[in-house]
């Protein structure tokens, strides 16, 4: 079996609006979201078996397709979509890093192989026993006659006034979730407010995660830490406070707080995690199987974190049901993911797979067909398609 084409689709999706029992506009500390281009990516073979991935479009879509079309299928055409491993060696460009959009394809791949050999993608990872780490972490919301995986997921709100934050949070936690993350950053009396009032409202039956997207200085984030010990919130993990390859303030940070402190932005650059993991800078490893390289990167990286001792979440970046799908296996499948992935998926207008994921009691079911288990609704692609 070989690869003979890759092409590379751009959609843009609405979120529906906050009023609406959506999550728009998205507020983070750099930017507002009330749409999301992503890009579709299908793998096609010589034995009319096709795969799909997706990724975020990055600089435009139009770059994203053209990386991804003109630079890496021409490496990967003519090879086996069962060299997940040996495919991301290919890539060595000089004076860049392509994992990032190698990674829809090498997906497309996993949906090929389970495809072909009838099995869901997450039975092929070889860790089957981490859903007692995901799935049956919370058993009172499954219902025990389901033969099918359900993964716990993290509920994320963006940056909004207090009241507003509070009111979502209880509905939140009316809807079975356990974990709520919101975004941060702007200003840092502000996140303490918000996160106090969700916490209030609540009753501290939520748990939290702090995400400012790198948005604090060391000393903002020793003042959160402390302010909110103070309130008696507990956060699962304070995320990525502070700016990229700082692992010696991070280091120190740990040390001044009980927040356990999750670097997520950091992971995305190559042999950060074991740096971090070194200078005794993260309590939890928030991952992301597209900046790994795929699934089969996001293996190897979850590995040094779980050698470490270190728990794992896996990150969202606004992903349609075919990421979605790629996240549920590669948590359920790989062992060292025992926090709940973050999901926006409740946020959609409307999904692009024929059968869209439902949210119950705070959890997924991951899918049990072969390959990623999903199936792409072209009829709706074509609507949300941008180029």
């Amino acid at each position: 079996m070989e690869i003979t084409a890759v092409e590379a689709i751009p959609v843009r999706v609405p979120l529906v609006p906050f009023e609406e029992g959506g999550i728009a506009p998205y507020v983070t500390n750099h930017n507002e979201l009330t749409a999301m281009d992503r890009v579709l990516v299908r793998v096609d073979t010589n034995e009319g078996v096709s795969g799909w991935g997706e990724v975020r479009a990055f600089l435009s879509p139009a770059a994203t397709v053209s990386v991804i079309e003109e630079g890496i299928a021409p490496i990967v055409e003519g090879h086996s979509p069962f060299e997940t491993e040996s495919l991301r060696r290919l890539l060595f460009i000089e004076y860049t890093n392509v994992d990032t959009f190698f990674a829809p394809v090498e997906t497309a791949c996993w949906d090929i192989v389970g495809k072909v050999l009838d099995r869901p993608v997450y039975e092929l990872l070889g860790g089957h026993g981490a859903p007692e780490q995901t799935a049956r972490r919370h058993r009172e919301h499954v219902d025990e006659t389901e033969t099918s995986e359900r993964c716990e997921v993290a509920y994320c709100l963006g940056i909004l006034d207090p009241e507003r934050s509070a009111e979502r949070a209880v509905e939140v936690r009316d809807a079975g979730y356990s974990v709520l993350k919101t975004k941060a950053g702007r200003d840092w009396r502000e996140d303490v407010e918000r996160v106090v009032a969700m916490h209030e409202a609540t009753n501290g039956e939520l748990e939290f995660r702090l995400d400012p997207n790198q948005g604090w200085t060391l000393d903002q984030a020793v003042r959160v830490g402390a302010a909110l010990e103070d309130e008696g919130v507990y956060l699962q993990y304070m995320e990525q406070p502070i700016r990229v390859d700082s692992h010696r303030a991070l280091a120190r940070l740990a040390t001044r707080t009980r927040q356990p402190i999750g670097p997520n932005e950091d992971t995305y650059v190559a042999h950060n995690l074991r740096s971090l993991v070194e200078a005794g800078a993260v309590d939890v490893a928030v991952l992301d199987l597209t900046p790994a390289g795929g699934i089969t990167g996001l293996r190897q990286v979850a590995a040094v974190a779980d050698d470490a001792g270190v728990p794992t979440a896996h990150h969202c970046a606004f992903d349609l049901g075919v990421r979605t799908a790629a996240v549920l296996h590669a948590v359920t499948g790989i062992p060292g993911f025992a926090l709940p992935p973050d999901t926006v998926y409740y946020g959609w207008e409307r999904d692009v797979i024929t059968d869209p994921f439902e949210v119950e009691a705070g959890t997924m079911r991951v899918p049990e067909g072969p390959g990623l288990g999903v199936d792409v609704d072209m009829g709706v692609v074509e609507r949300y398609r941008t180029d």
